[in-house]
């Protein structure tokens, strides 16, 4: 179909583009920074889980789950059948592997493991489970401008370049300050073994600076 660049968008093109604008703000903006503050701050205070939680689950979830249902809507609208093409299979593993990750974040913080002398291997897969959403979510995203805006709407209206830059943004912001962030792990590491031999220390995961080692 040739594009009208001055046609003003349809009512289910405004409803996709709010969902992409929805999905994107939860998974490639508040999710990231859920995920930099502790790996900034978790060396120096013990206060970073309660804003890790808030924003994890009660600032990301409601926009993500908003962003989901909307992709659903929509594709009901739009004749599609659903869970059948990459994107709509993408968003619902993606939704379930964020369900699964606030379940098992939950878990680590209030359900403690004593006979683990070092931190319990479910923190190794919180930490990577994060970091496969995260990296799953900048594919889905990149395939919805690039690919499925086109196959939903026609191609009546192009994804302008603004959007395809900021995800770039995005994704390369949060990967460099990630990669940064790792420097703190050696601290982290020392202060987690200076509580373990010290005889006053407070026992892994009991709400000192070093639990929930994500």
């Amino acid at each position: 179909m040739s594009q009208v660049p001055n046609l003003p968008l349809t009512s289910i093109e405004r409803q996709l583009k709010t969902h992409a604008i929805l999905c994107t703000t939860g998974f490639l903006i508040f999710l990231p920074v859920g995920v930099l503050v502790p790996r900034y701050t978790r060396t120096r205070t013990n206060r970073w889980f309660p804003v890790h939680l808030v924003i994890q689950l009660c600032i990301s979830a409601p926009v993500i789950f908003a962003g989901w249902a909307l992709g659903h809507k929509s594709a009901g609208q739009l004749g599609l059948p659903h869970f059948t093409d990459p994107h709509q299979k993408t968003g619902l593993a993606l939704l379930l592997l964020y369900i699964l990750q606030l379940v098992l974040g939950l878990g680590i913080h209030w359900v403690k493991f004593r006979w683990f002398a070092r931190r319990p291997p479910q923190n190794y897969v919180h930490a990577v489970l994060g970091l496969v959403i995260l990296a799953l979510a900048a594919y889905q995203v990149h395939y919805g401008l690039y690919t499925e805006w086109t196959f939903a709407t026609g191609g009546l209206h192009v994804v302008p370049d603004s959007a395809k830059h900021a995800w770039l943004a995005l994704v390369v912001m949060f990967w460099v300050l990630y990669g940064i962030g790792l420097a703190f792990l050696r601290l982290q590491f020392q202060q987690e073994k200076q509580m373990i031999r010290s005889d006053d220390g407070i026992p892994l995961g009991s709400g000192s600076t070093l639990e929930n080692r994500a």
